[in-house]
Parts: structure tokens; sequence; C-alpha cells
């Protein structure tokens, strides 16, 4: 089986009877020329099915139409969800988006990142990797928008108040008569920090503490292997608040394994409202933590940093939406 030799650019220059150059300023948008040129050019162009070559574009333009962007595990749906809403901005934009996993290791972050930048002309990136890997990506050449805290100043970064979402969660769980409250959390987050702050103040503000446990991963595994040592804690807690909804719905797994009733025994909530959350038996109390918003927000600040608007300026915060569900039910009296 023959397939068809596909038309070149010398082809399209013959047949419209223009130089190659010409041809390769119209299609590549560098160039305006009569409007008779230019009907000769699309027509020469759709008779011979020509289509541009985006490598050969990328030459001649220095852009490749195509963002990046590295998520640290694609099975978790909150970055899913950051993919979809920069996905769909870049559509928009006319724009592709490519899409590495990082698969939570650190020491294959940069290579990764190394490889994705040489191909993208932005990169949108968690900044949960290394400090050393973050100030690379600060000297590439090319902008970047972290999702997260901040951890430099000539960076931007888009994150949602986990400080304000801890809070909420703080004082609806005190409404539910819980005071006895364990923050199962993952201390290698940059915003694990803040989650743990923001409960630990709406509880000390009716005089209660808060007992910190930490997951080595952030998945549901995470959360389970965490469980027993929470549930032996003496006294033991009444409500866990877990870094995210995997680990609390891990922790709930493994607490109904044991006997543990939730939320009679205990309530537990989560952070970022992933769609199994409200499918949870009982569903399960979480925050919103807005991740398609998230990456909506960074895509468009990548495609204004093209269009030669500047980089700086304040992080673009979202406000955190409490979602109360069954497994943070107040206590029966």
């Amino acid at each position: 089986m023959q397939f068809k030799r596909p038309p070149t650019i010398r082809e399209v220059a013959a047949a419209a009877g223009v130089s190659i150059a010409t041809v390769s300023k119209f299609i590549n948008g560098q160039q305006r020329f009569s409007p008779e040129v230019e009907e000769r050019l699309r027509q020469a162009i759709a008779t011979l099915g020509y289509r541009l070559n985006p490598q050969a574009r990328s030459m001649v333009t220095g852009r490749t139409r195509s963002f990046g962007l590295a998520v640290l595990d694609i099975r978790n749906p909150h970055f899913a969800n950051i993919v979809k809403g920069a996905n769909r901005v870049a559509l928009e934009s006319d724009y592709s988006l490519l899409v590495v996993d990082l698969e939570e290791r650190p020491t294959h972050e940069r290579s990764l990142l190394e490889a994705l930048s040489s191909r993208v002309d932005g990169l949108i990136v968690s900044s949960r990797i290394p400090d050393d890997s973050i100030a690379w990506l600060a000297e590439l050449g090319k902008p970047v928008v972290l999702f997260g805290q901040r951890p430099r100043p000539d960076i931007r970064c888009v994150r949602t108040d986990g400080y304000r979402g801890a809070y909420l969660l703080s004082q609806h769980l005190l409404k539910g008569g819980r005071k006895r409250v364990a923050y199962l959390g993952f201390p290698n987050a940059r915003w694990n920090a803040e989650r743990l702050t923001g409960l630990r103040s709406g509880m000390s503000e009716q005089g209660h503490t808060v007992s910190e446990f930490a997951v080595e991963w952030p998945t549901m595994d995470g959360g389970q292997q965490a469980a027993a040592a929470i549930l032996a804690a003496q006294p033991r807690p009444d409500a866990v608040v877990a870094y995210n909804d995997l680990v609390a719905i891990g922790f709930m797994s493994e607490a109904t394994r044991l006997g543990v009733k939730v939320p009679d025994d205990i309530a537990v909530a989560g952070f970022d409202d992933i769609p199994v959350a409200r499918h949870m038996h009982p569903a399960l109390t979480t925050v919103n933590m807005r991740s398609e918003e998230q990456g909506e927000a960074a895509m468009r600040l990548l495609l204004d940093a093209l269009r030669d608007k500047s980089m700086t300026g304040d992080d673009i915060l979202f406000e955190p939406q409490l979602i109360p569900r069954a497994s943070t039910a107040p206590l029966k009296s």
C-alpha cells in the first residue's frame, strides 16, 4: 500500500505564484499581504491540502503553542481537576496542554521537568516540588506559574486559602459538639502547615487543642495505615481532619473495618471535594479547594505572560467552600 506524499511549502509557493518566503510569512502570521495575494495563497493551500508542520512553525516563530502542566499524582482527582480547568482555557486559545505525572517521586521531578520545558512555551507546576527545582524554573526564561503556597516572590502563584478552609472546618466541628480533634497531615506539603494552623486557631477559641498525626503519602493507603495509631490514642479523638479527601477516605475505611462507627464514634473530614466524596457512606464532609478554577486561573496567567503582560503581582487567592455532609454529623446527646 502506497501513501500519498504530503504537499510541500515549495509546491504551495509555485501554485500561488509567490516565493517560499512569502508563503512562510503568511502561514506563520508574520506579515500581511495584498488581498489578491492572500486569496491566491488560501486557494493554493486549500487545493493542495497543505498542513503546517508544527515543528517547522515552532522553528520560525519560537513558539510551540503548547503549555506544560506537571502534577504530583494524576490519580488524585484534585490534580485531575486542575488539569481539566487548565486544558479548557488552553483549548479556547488554540493551545495544547502537555501533562506530566511526577508520581510523587522527588528524585525524578527535575529530569521530567527539564524534558517537558523544552517542548512548551510555559509551565504550571505544583509548589510542592523541591526548592532547587523551583529555583531552576525561575531561571528558565519562560513564564512559570505555581499552584500552592508561593515559595519565592518572582513566580506567580494560584492557590486557595487553606487556613480559612481549616478554620471553617473547626467551627463546623465545634458546632457539632466535637472537642478532641486530630489533624492527619502530610508535612512534606508546603500548604500542610497553614491547614494545621487554621484548625488550631479555630479550636483554641473554645479552649481546645489539636493533636497531630502524619501520613507518609497523601493517599488512601496513607490514611488507612495511619488509622490504627489515631484510634489507639488516649483519649481517642472524636474528630479527624485529614490533609485531603483521599487520606480521609482511607482512614474511614480502616476505622470501619476496626469496628469504629463514623460519625457516631468519630467524625471525619478532608479537603478538595473530589467527586467520590459525596458518594461515600457516610458522605464525606470536605472543603472545596476550587481545583478547576485554580487550573483556569494559572493558564490565563501564562497566556497573559505571552501577550507581554507582567508576571509580577500578588497571588491569585480563592476562597474555600465548606461542604458539610454526614461524616461530621453532630454528636448524639
